[in-house]
């Protein structure tokens, strides 16, 4: 569906046909749609992605496997109809078991069935919807700052059409526990760093109780108007919502400056939220924040020399600062750890 509002977009601006190859496979992990060869050295991700593989591969064994799914699917019959009678909602039925090579999450495999076979295809570009099974702990969702990046330049690579553009669908606002999604979040943040790539960020419109959000049309739109006003260089609105820029600590005030602020920073709807500044031994408090201009100034009576601030720095924010053309800032920090 976010593929479809974002090509009809481009086709009511452009008036061409727009054609839109979709690729997916949901609750999938960016090491499956990344190639072997672009992944497999990179030393960080030994661990925490490939490890648990390994183990996975070394211990399987079929009859076992068999055995364990069809005692967990005979539970299942009966908590099933144990659920329709009370007139609740059935428990998901067990997964077949599949060895560990052969799943679909496991490292490369749908590069290897899914991207693969449409190289070297003609496109102008790719758009990216993922992020949500890697934030499935804090040290995985990091890593993501790592992967993503990686198949950003194995997909172009393998084009062989040079730096086409890449734009990718921040993760939205979600009741979510840890902060493996926050730190998807600002992977994706970080990631803007590669060149001719893009963001549209979603805090605003996400669904705090459906990890599948119902309202793709603007999702689609918001990809739009960066790829309209980027890859084909017609005048929109704007092409991101605030994103920072830099930081000054001056005081007890770090004065926060932001890119894409068009037409002007914003309260959406009541005074400014959603900030936090740390103090000297990193505990974080309510910021009061102002804007000035392009930059919101943020400080906290708690806190007289503050070494970091951050926005909207929960899985399910309620930060409220936009630009003039109604686009959300994304969730930061200033203190990114390196």
């Amino acid at each position: 569906a976010t593929a479809y509002f974002f090509a009809r977009d481009l086709y009511e601006e452009l008036d061409v046909p727009v054609g839109i190859i979709n690729s997916s496979y949901g609750g999938t992990a960016v090491e499956a749609w990344t190639s072997w060869d672009a992944q497999k050295d990179e030393s960080q991700l030994k661990e925490a992605i490939f490890a648990p593989w390994e183990q996975a591969a070394a211990t399987y064994d079929a009859d076992t496997a068999k055995k364990r799914y069809e005692a967990a699917l005979e539970r299942f019959k009966q908590q099933a109809a144990a659920a329709r009678a009370a007139g609740k909602t059935p428990p998901r039925a067990p997964r077949k078991p599949v060895e560990p090579r052969l799943d679909q999450n496991h490292p490369a495999a749908l590069f290897n069935g899914m991207i693969a076979p449409l190289i070297p295809y003609a496109i102008r570009g790719a758009i990216w919807y993922q992020g949500e099974r890697n934030s499935r702990s804090d040290e995985v969702g990091y890593l993501y700052r790592v992967q993503l990046p990686l198949l950003i330049e194995d997909w172009r690579s393998r084009w062989g059409q040079g730096e086409f553009p890449f734009a990718w669908v921040q993760l939205p606002n979600f009741d979510r526990s840890g902060e493996g999604w926050l730190l998807v979040r600002e992977s994706m943040l970080l990631s803007l760093a590669v060149p001719h790539t893009g963001m549209a960020i979603t805090t605003d419109i996400g669904d705090p109780k459906d990890i599948h959000p119902k309202n793709k049309q603007d999702v689609g739109h918001r990809l739009a108007l960066w790829a309209v006003g980027t890859v084909y260089e017609r005048e929109v609105p704007a092409t991101s919502g605030p994103l920072p820029a830099d930081h000054e600590q001056t005081g007890n005030t770090i004065a926060l400056s932001f890119n894409h602020t068009n037409g002007g920073l914003k309260a959406k709807g009541k005074e400014l939220q959603g900030f936090e500044v740390a103090d000297a031994q990193g505990q974080w408090h309510p910021a009061q924040a102002r804007i000035e201009g392009d930059r919101v100034l943020v400080s906290s009576p708690q806190v007289k020399a503050p070494t970091a601030a951050r926005y909207n720095w929960a899985a399910n924010p309620q930060g409220n600062l936009f630009n003039g053309a109604g686009l959300p800032a994304s969730p930061f920090r200033t203190n990114v750890p390196q």
